[in-house]
C-alpha cells in the first residue's frame, strides 16, 4: 500500500472514529459534565499517546523539541481540546449527524482559506468556483441536518 493509500485510509478511519467520539463524548458529558468529559478524554488520549511514543521511539525526548519550537505549532493541541469540548456539548443537543456536518463544513471553509493564503506553512492552493460551490453546498447541507 503506498503512502497516499495509507493516508487516505487513516483519514477515513479518523472520520469513523470522529462519529463515535461525538456520540460517546456527548453521553459522557451528560453523565459527568462537559469539562469533566473533556478532561477525561484528554487524560485517556494523553496516556495512549505517551505509551505509543515510548513504545515506538523509546523516549519522551521529542516532547521537549515540540514544546521548544514555535508556539503557534502547539495550536493543534489547543484546537483538539476545543473540538472535543464542542462536540461534547453539541452532540446531545443537535445530534451526531448535525454536529459532524457543521464541524466538517466549518473545517472545509477554514481549510480553503488556509490553503489560499498558505497559512501555517502549507502550500498555497487558489480558490476556484467548484471549491467555493462545494463549501457552500456543505454549509447548506449542514443547515439541513438540523431538521429532524
Amino acid at each position: 500500500m503506498n503512502s497516499t493509500a495509507v493516508a487516505a485510509t487513516l483519514a477515513f478511519a479518523a472520520g469513523l472514529g470522529g462519529a463515535v467520539q461525538i456520540a460517546v463524548q456527548g453521553r459522557l458529558g451528560d453523565r459527568v459534565g462537559s469539562l469533566e468529559a473533556l478532561a477525561t478524554a484528554a487524560v485517556v488520549g494523553g496516556v495512549i499517546a505517551l505509551t505509543a511514543l515510548l513504545i515506538v521511539r523509546r523516549s519522551l525526548g521529542g516532547l521537549g523539541d515540540a514544546v521548544g519550537g514555535p508556539k503557534w505549532q502547539l495550536l493543534g493541541g489547543a484546537m483538539g481540546a476545543f473540538i472535543v469540548l464542542a462536540i461534547t456539548v453539541a452532540g446531545p443537543r443537535i445530534g451526531v449527524v448535525a454536529t459532524t456536518a457543521f464541524l466538517i463544513a466549518a473545517q472545509f471553509a477554514l481549510a480553503a482559506v488556509i490553503d489560499r493564503y498558505g497559512w501555517f506553512g502549507v502550500d498555497q492552493v487558489p480558490f476556484s468556483w467548484p471549491r467555493v460551490l462545494g463549501i457552500g453546498l456543505l454549509v447548506v447541507g449542514a443547515a439541513l441536518t438540523l431538521r429532524r
